[in-house]
């Protein structure tokens, strides 16, 4: 979807034009429909220190806006832990589901300028699919994204992210994230 000014998220694009294409023809689908896609990818933040200090879950939460482009959620405790702290209803982290466009604006930066910057990088796991076409990785800095203000920020949280797919199969998935250029270790 085209917004107001007539522009297409780059990695929409090349889906669209080369990528479909390319695992049609490697997996031999004989259905349009069969060709994986990415359906949504779930960023995450667990803020474990919230439980001493509730200004922390605010600053999560400015962060992870500002790093996805949408409100994220604030998550709560289920359950109380006494050992931990924890009572029920204790917020704990934020998330955000990202889809469509912001969605490949975010792989886009992820893989672009993030990832890059990531100190000792030697790609992404391979094998951290989950059986079923999704996968899942983890920073252990936020601060690796450029809308990150470094000399603003008083602690860094690391943060989750799942990619969900509509593969079958992990192989399916990887082609799929391989055609995007997601940096696979050796």
């Amino acid at each position: 979807m085209l917004d107001a000014v007539g522009y297409e998220p780059r990695l929409k694009t090349l889906y669209k034009e080369k990528i479909r294409a390319a695992l049609k023809e490697e997996f031999g689908y004989k259905n349009d429909m069969m060709i994986p896609r990415l359906e949504k990818i779930v960023l995450n933040m667990g803020v474990g220190e919230a439980v001493s200090d509730s200004k922390k879950i605010k600053a999560a939460h400015d962060d992870l806006m500002a790093i996805a482009g949408q409100k994220p959620v604030i998550t709560k405790a289920k359950k109380s832990i006494a050992g931990f702290k924890v009572r029920e209803g204790m917020p704990l982290g934020v998330k955000v589901t990202l889809r469509g466009d912001r969605m490949y604006e975010f792989l886009d930066r992820l893989i672009t300028i993030a990832l890059p910057r990531v100190r000792d990088f030697r790609g992404v796991k391979g094998d951290a699919f989950d059986g079923r076409g999704n996968y899942a990785m983890g920073l252990k800095e936020h601060i690796v994204f450029p809308e990150i203000d470094y000399d603003k920020i008083d602690q860094t949280w690391g943060m989750d992210i799942v990619m969900c797919t509509t593969a079958r199969t992990d192989a399916e998935a990887k082609a799929l994230l391989k055609h995007f250029n997601m940096p696979f270790s050796k």
